[in-house]
C-alpha cells in the first residue's frame, strides 16, 4: 500500500545523481514549477512510452515554465542509456536506495502476474515555485500521462 504526499504538502529536499552521475538537488530549481515523475524502469516498454511522450511535448512544458524530473531505482549507467537511446531531452535521477521514492510515498507493494514484490508506483507530482507539491498525478495510463499533467496545466492559466 502506498500513500503519496498530498497537494499542499512540503515537497521533500533530495540530492540524487543523473544520467552523468552529477547530482541534481531539487532546491537547484528553486522559483520554477517541476514535474517529478516516477517510473518503474527504464528502457521498459511503458516507461519508455511515457518518457518519449513527454520529450515530444518537452515545449508544451517550457510554455508553462515546467522542469520535468524522472526518477527510478535504476542506475546512472542505465539511466544514460536510456536517454541516449530514445534521445530525451529532460534530466533521469537515480534513487538506487529508494529513499526519495519513499519521502514521497511511491515505493511499496506491487504485484506483477501473481508475484507481489516492492517498487516504484507510477506517480507524479508538480511541485510549485514555492516548493509545495501543487498537484499529484496517479490516475493516468503511460500513454496519456503528459496529457493529463497538459491538460492540468492548461486549465490553470484560463
Amino acid at each position: 500500500m502506498v500513500n503519496p504526499l498530498k497537494e499542499g504538502e512540503k515537497a521533500p529536499e533530495f540530492s540524487l545523481p543523473d544520467q552523468d552521475g552529477e547530482y541534481i538537488s531539487l532546491k537547484d530549481f528553486k522559483g520554477q514549477r517541476v514535474l517529478i515523475y516516477f517510473y518503474p524502469k527504464a528502457i521498459t516498454p511503458g516507461c519508455t512510452v511515457q518518457a518519449c511522450n513527454l520529450r515530444d511535448s518537452s515545449d508544451d512544458f517550457k510554455n508553462y515554465d515546467v522542469v520535468i524530473l524522472g526518477i527510478s531505482t535504476d542506475k546512472p549507467e542505465k539511466l544514460s542509456r536510456f536517454v541516449e537511446k530514445e534521445l530525451l531531452n529532460f534530466t533521469l535521477l537515480s534513487d538506487e536506495n529508494h529513499e526519495v521514492a519513499q519521502a514521497f510515498g511511491t515505493w511499496g507493494e506491487k504485484e506483477f502476474m501473481g508475484k507481489t514484490y516492492e517498487g516504484i508506483h507510477r506517480i507524479s507530482f508538480l511541485i510549485s515555485k514555492d516548493g509545495n507539491i501543487e498537484k499529484v498525478f496517479d490516475n493516468f495510463k503511460t500513454s496519456d500521462h503528459h496529457e493529463v499533467v497538459l491538460d492540468y496545466l492548461k486549465n490553470q492559466c484560463k
